[in-house]
């Protein structure tokens, strides 16, 4: 049998774009080159953020990385959406030292997707056992993968990792051909009350989608101080930086969709967008000005817009949210993957899992009966 070695890369920018992505795809933007690159070279991961970039590499026979997984090192566990201040609090009231621990994940991003990178897709178990090396040899509390594509799953529970589950809400292109085409498909009052909800939010202003060139230094200032408020009232201060949303347009500006509410022509409100392979991704959102409902129209009826124009299946507005199931968006579960060395603390973190496991299921299941669609019957 060949031995199969592992390296630490020294970022994702170090590797060159083309090997990268020949690993990652192209569905995902936020697994690509160009994305994490970006938090790279505009200072939003890296120096002293708390994510210090260890992208984790196995080459191939060529010489070229056949399999990458994008790893950091995190010193908090801010930008991860998948909580687990409880398991650091436990573990160093126990005397322990939680941070650094190992993250495996698109940053300050909660999008399902591929955290294993294959170009060789036989190399999944072997890079997974490349991820439990790094805590091992390092002496890290533990290992984590958040938001793992459901496909990948098995791989980590063969692997022997914790799997914990999660929910989002995503909406679900069912070959509409225009958003009353969608709206047919729900209750008659919640039909009504959507109408209600859109031109209350659009009155008096302009709705602009843009992409690629379409989008000046000028949108994007406007995008930061939106961003920046939003960033503040959420996480205490934002993550990212100024450069990356210029680098962002710089290098994958066609994947880019930025949509602007205006108010006599200067914007009030903007919500950022991704364009993966199926899905739109919907990220940031911010306004500068309290309009009713405006929030709603920008991030999940504009977004459901631009997903039927551009025959893409899915829209992902981002985690948690139970406010979206009356606007279409249903639940679905997510998964993220954790490997904990110490026998003791896996058990008790285990055991927590279960519990939450099945409030997670008992809650899904409830939810899944507030979706406004018609049911027959």
């Amino acid at each position: 049998m060949t031995a199969i070695t592992a390296r630490l890369a020294d970022g994702v920018a170090s590797i060159p774009a083309a090997d990268w992505d020949a690993c990652a795809g192209n569905g995902n933007p936020f697994v690509g080159h160009a994305f994490l690159a970006a938090l790279e070279t505009s200072g939003s991961v890296g120096g002293r953020t708390g994510w210090q970039p260890l992208p984790i590499v196995i080459d191939g026979a060529d010489g070229r990385p056949a399999a990458v997984a994008p790893a950091y090192a995190k010193a908090h566990s801010q930008g991860e959406y998948v909580f687990d201040h409880a398991w650091a609090d436990a573990w160093e009231r126990a005397g322990g030292d939680y941070y650094p621990k190992l993250q495996v994940a698109a940053p300050f991003s909660p999008v399902p997707g591929p955290r294993l990178l294959l170009r060789d897709p036989a190399l999944g178990s072997a890079l997974i056992g490349a991820l439990e090396s790094v805590v091992d040899g390092n002496g890290l509390s533990s290992g984590h993968v958040t938001f793992v594509a459901p496909d990948q799953v098995p791989l980590f529970e063969a692997a022997g990792w914790l799997i914990r589950h999660g929910t989002q809400f995503h909406w679900t292109n069912d070959g509409y051909a225009s958003f009353d085409d969608f709206l047919g498909a729900l209750a008659s009052r919640k039909r009504k009350a959507i109408r209600k909800e859109r031109a209350a939010a659009v009155e008096g202003l302009t709705i602009r989608h843009l992409t690629g060139a379409e989008i000046t230094p000028r949108h994007w200032d406007a995008f930061w101080t939106f961003y920046q408020d939003t960033g503040s009232r959420k996480w205490g201060r934002p993550y990212l930086t100024r450069a990356f949303f210029a680098r962002l347009n710089e290098t994958m500006g066609d994947r880019v969709l930025l949509i602007l509410a205006e108010r006599d022509g200067h914007p009030i409100a903007g919500a950022l967008n991704l364009i993966g392979g199926d899905t739109l991704y919907g990220r940031y959102w911010g306004a500068v000005e309290e309009v009713p409902f405006l929030h709603f129209e920008l991030c999940y009826y504009q977004a459901i817009d631009a997903a039927i124009a551009r025959g893409l299946k899915t829209v992902e507005a981002g985690a948690q949210g139970e406010h979206k199931l009356a606007r279409g968006y249903a639940p679905v579960p997510t998964y993220s993957a954790h490997y904990i060395p110490n026998a003791s603390f896996r058990r008790a973190v285990a055991d927590f899992l279960a519990m939450e496991r099945d409030a997670v299921a008992a809650e899904a299941e409830y939810l899944d009966e507030l979706t406004p669609f018609r049911r027959e019957g």
